[in-house]
């Protein structure tokens, strides 16, 4: 009797302890699912905490608009023909949405009757001041956004190669000097400063190097050119023996040489002024252009290299 009695008691604690077992289990995995509740709750919820308060996270991640994309038009001087694409490409570079048409190179003047005529670039730089203040008169570039961005010499050039020697402005009327290429006066500062130059030493009329005419002893000797690139070219090839052209053109041409440069108060001081057309649609960029040419330092290691002095 007493043994059935503790059989009895042992299967009831039995019992008992399976129960307690159970309840803990059951307590268990509904601790894990309250646990994996909260997590997936709060993990929700994280986005809308970082992008801030009423669901402005999609306004911040949204994008920057883009800049607007621009194509500048520039006239220049011929003899910026070789510096001028190398810093159009570092200004490209460091604002990609701006890129430049198919720049002009041309004589000063010509560029100048050329908007006159309805031509709009959105900016012009010419090869003298004169030339520039014949764009400002007639109305045609903003006055306001105008600089003074380069300067240059006037040299003498001869071929790589010749045993010319120059060493007085005066030589270019003596003997020993048979052919001379010089730009056109009417279209081409450097034609002008060469003018003012001879004007020094009689062989030219008009000290404003344009309205004059040449002494007998050197008229015969001139090739008149129509830029001073092609000054430089007549150089080069051998066609005239000497030439007057800026120092620029120097490294623009690797078959000539400087022979003589000329005295700075023999001509106007060589300044190369840029401006913006009046009314042009791009004239902010225009004009930042204008200002990255003189104060970017790659730029003004281009210019360096090629022979002008940033003012």
């Amino acid at each position: 009797m007493k043994k059935n009695k503790r059989l009895l008691q042992d299967s009831r604690t039995a019992r008992t302890v399976r129960k307690s077992r159970l309840w803990a289990s059951r307590a268990m995995v509904a601790a894990l699912a309250l646990m994996l509740a909260l997590f997936g709750l709060f993990g929700c919820a994280q986005p809308a905490q970082d992008g801030g308060a009423d669901g402005q996270a999609g306004e911040q991640d949204t994008p920057a608009p883009s800049a607007p994309v621009v194509e500048l038009q520039a006239f220049a001087a011929n003899s910026l023909e070789k510096a001028l694409p190398e810093v159009q490409a570092l200004y490209t570079k460091a604002n990609p949405n701006v890129t430049f048409a198919d720049t002009q190179f041309k004589g000063s003047g010509d560029l100048v009757a050329e908007i006159e005529g309805g031509a709009a670039p959105d900016l012009l730089i010419t090869a003298s001041k004169g030339s520039m203040d014949n764009a400002v008169e007639n109305g045609s570039m903003d006055e306001g956004s105008r600089r003074d961005m380069f300067a240059n010499d006037l040299v003498i050039a001869r071929a790589i190669g010749s045993d010319t020697k120059i060493n007085a402005l005066t030589d270019v009327l003596g003997e020993g000097i048979t052919s001379i290429a010089i730009g056109d006066a009417d279209a081409v500062p450097a034609g002008q400063y060469a003018n003012q130059a001879l004007f020094t030493i009689g062989a030219y009329s008009d000290e404003s190097g344009k309205e004059g005419s040449y002494d007998a002893a050197i008229e015969p000797k001139l090739s008149i050119a129509a830029s001073v690139g092609n000054a430089a070219k007549y150089v080069e090839s051998g066609d005239c023996q000497i030439g007057f052209v800026y120092s620029s053109d120097i490294f623009r041409f690797p078959g000539i040489e400087t022979v003589f440069v000329l005295p700075a108060d023999t001509h106007k001081p060589i300044v190369y002024p840029g401006a913006v057309l009046k009314g042009s649609a791009n004239a902010e960029v225009a004009a930042d252009f204008l200002a990255f040419c003189q104060n970017d330092p790659e730029a003004q290691r281009v210019w360096a290299q090629y022979g002008f002095e940033v003012l």
